[in-house]
């Protein structure tokens, strides 16, 4: 499902303009990270898109939805959004309860609810964990709780605000996996993160944003070559694309498998 974003513009009440007029479009089954320093606008612009912020000016459209035009209730059925801390969006008593109240919360059959709830909590590695309080598990399986609430909603844009933060490397290689079945099923997927090194590994297409406006947008090599301009809103290339530019390697490498290519 297309985003199509025109102009947009947004102001807070306290009079600070964090968007100045971004256009942009994502395509049906992209996989796009957001990046860029703090106060850039990254999470400004992706609650437009599930209707947590309305534009001051100029439009977001998810498919043939004007998101000013549609409750975030009602979004919530294209566009799932997973919370940088899961603890703000975690309620239920148990894991299954917690997994359970998306799908059925948007009116699917039973049927379909259970077969969604099924998956999301294999994706995740939560099956043996259905009885459990959110609260119990550590920070880390909650992360992987919030993802699966969201997964079985089954909506066609998922996106995953700043996912790698506080994780160990064992979930982080869970948190790319499930991006993963997620792209091999169409659904466009979209990240906020610091995390350049994941962000190369995981994503194809890259837009770096600096005070507001959009600083470098395109495939993730590209972009991610793009030193200089990059200092701008405080990123740092992946550490391989900057080992790669030391030691003169002549294509900008994002990947482990493109680095050990270059350099046979």
């Amino acid at each position: 499902m297309k985003i199509e974003i025109n102009n947009l513009r947004f102001t807070y009440p306290t009079g600070l303009e964090a968007l100045k007029g971004i256009s942009l479009t994502i395509d049906s089954g992209e996989q796009v990270a957001i990046v860029g320093q703090n106060g850039a606008g990254k999470t400004t612009l992706v609650r437009h898109f599930n209707g947590l912020l309305k534009a001051t000016s100029g439009s977001v459209s998810i498919g043939d939805w004007e998101t000013t035009k549609q409750s975030t209730a009602k979004l919530a059925s294209r566009v799932g959004y997973v919370f940088q801390n899961p603890d703000e969006q975690l309620f239920s008593r148990d894991v299954l309860t917690e997994v359970s109240f998306g799908p059925r919360n948007l009116g699917y059959e039973k049927s379909k609810i259970d077969e969604l709830v099924k998956r999301a909590l294999s994706l995740t590695e939560l099956s043996d964990k259905t009885e459990t309080n959110p609260y119990d598990l550590s920070p880390t399986w909650r992360k992987m709780v919030a993802l699966a609430s969201i997964i079985a909603m089954d909506t066609p844009i998922v996106i995953f605000d700043e996912p790698t933060t506080g994780q160990d490397a064992v979930n982080v290689g869970r948190i790319a996996h499930v991006i993963a079945e997620l792209k091999k099923e169409g659904k466009t997927v979209i990240t906020i993160t610091h995390d350049i090194d994941f962000c190369a590994e995981n994503f194809e297409r890259v837009i770096a944003l600096s005070k507001g406006q959009v600083l470098l947008d395109g495939a993730a090599r590209e972009v991610l070559g793009q030193e200089e301009i990059l200092a701008q809103t405080y990123v740092d290339p992946p550490q391989l694309t900057r080992l790669g530019k030391r030691l003169g390697l002549k294509e900008t490498v994002t990947r482990q498998e493109e680095f050990l290519k270059a350099i046979q």
